[in-house]
């Protein structure tokens, strides 16, 4: 089913040997269906217009913008492997599924197509035509003819009575839509980036009953969902190149924190020393669980590189680290401190209660290590469950959906 030239299949071969030894390195192991699915179609059909060598790049090649906004792109290929690796550990492989691709671009649906085989089928809708438009044209360049392209607005139901056994989303949700549980099988799976007090996650979260339930997440980041279930993120600058993310409804005035970062900084540190694997996406999601308990305001802190070379801050990871507003002080967890190939974890806190505050951050750090360093799962119910069905865990609500977050290790559930 290849289209390519000599030259691209080496590039091609070349990207999935990259992206097999990037799995090593994080401890994932590529799928060998997926890994074969991946040498076979032809990305750089869906790039028209680009280079070939860009085509084969481990980075999102971005094919629509609403001005400065991206609105759609061919995912990045480590991430897309990832997210199918999920998909198919969690069914025990995708060979004869049935698929619904939310959020179309072509190139993730040939994929699956490859995957689900001759007795499978995959369907792909995305909102906006010219996106549906350029898939089905470039899934029959490539010679995917059998390639059900819907354009309609997926937080509805797609084809009302039918049931998939996997629905992954390719682009960033703030909620669960019911029309997706409603539209798996019982024992389906939904594979979706989801938002969580401002920080995304692919989740694979299988059915059962009225409820969903985590097999596996995965760090990552996607466009926003458009429709009826958008949901937009608030920013409020609080220095040059230095923002909060306010993604659950909190309210803050930017002219409070806004001094803050000019006052002098405190630091503490838990007194660690760990690997280079420690999972600290999942410390990440057990700080935003615990400190939301404790705390006046839990929040997402991104800086721009100008901001984190000048020193005005020092982030775990620019993109997005927790950070608190507590008290008249703001903290937030710094970048590691490493000795030869160990680290250590911190917190830098600015104002009246400075030490007090990153002190607090580095205390619930220490409780993740010493509890084992546990894995989030993640439960989602209806809107309407009564507190008395939720599982004992860190609850938000969303618009359609109670979200539940509970932390597991070796020895049990925390």
């Amino acid at each position: 089913m290849s289209v390519g030239t000599m030259g691209s299949e080496s590039l091609r071969n070349a990207m999935v040997d990259r992206l097999a030894a990037d799995h090593v390195a994080k401890g994932f192991v590529l799928r060998p269906e997926v890994e074969a699915a991946m040498r076979t179609v032809p990305r750089e059909v869906y790039t028209p217009g680009l280079p070939v060598e860009q085509a084969y790049e481990n980075e999102a090649v971005i094919t629509k913008r609403r001005g400065e906004e991206t609105i759609s792109s061919v995912s990045a290929p480590f991430l897309i492997a990832e997210m199918l690796g999920q998909a198919a550990d969690a069914l025990g492989g995708l060979d004869g599924r049935h698929v619904l691709e939310i959020g179309s671009g072509g190139y993730n649906a040939s994929l699956l197509r490859e995957l689900v085989g001759p007795s499978g089928s995959v369907t792909t809708v995305d909102i906006d035509p010219e996106v549906t438009g350029r898939a089905a044209t470039c899934l029959e360049a490539a010679g995917y003819t059998d390639v059900t392209v819907v354009c309609a607005d997926a937080e509805h139901p797609i084809e009302p009575g039918r049931r998939y056994d996997l629905i992954i989303v390719t682009a960033g949700a703030w909620d669960v839509a019911a029309a997706w549980r409603e539209q798996l099988t019982d024992g389906g799976v939904v594979v979706v980036p989801l938002r969580t007090w401002g920080m995304t996650r692919s989740w694979a979260l299988r059915r059962s009953g009225d409820r969903l339930v985590s097999e596996s997440h995965r760090q990552c980041g996607f466009v926003s969902v458009q429709g009826d279930g958008a949901h937009q993120v608030r920013y409020v600058d609080i220095a040059e190149s230095v923002h909060l993310r306010l993604d659950e409804g909190q309210q803050l005035d930017p002219a409070v924190v806004a001094g803050l970062l000019a006052q002098p900084r405190q630091e503490a540190w838990a007194g660690l020393s760990l690997p280079p694997r420690t999972m600290l996406s999942d410390l990440d999601l057990w700080l935003a669980t615990r400190l939301t308990l404790d705390v006046e305001k839990f929040v997402v802190l991104s800086a721009q590189e100008a901001a984190v070379d000048s020193g005005m801050v020092a982030p775990s990871w620019r993109f997005g680290t927790p950070a608190t507003f507590h008290d008249g002080t703001f903290a937030y967890r710094s970048a590691l401190r490493w000795t030869g190939r160990r680290f250590d974890l911190g917190a830098y806190a600015h104002g009246t209660k400075a030490a007090a505050e990153a002190g607090r951050m580095v205390g619930h750090m220490r409780a993740w290590v010493d509890a084992g360093s546990p894995s989030p799962v993640l439960h989602v119910l209806p809107a309407h469950a009564p507190d008395g069905d939720l599982p004992e865990g860190a609850v938000l609500d969303k618009r359609h959906s109670r979200f539940v977050l509970t932390f597991t290790h070796e020895k049990g559930a925390l």
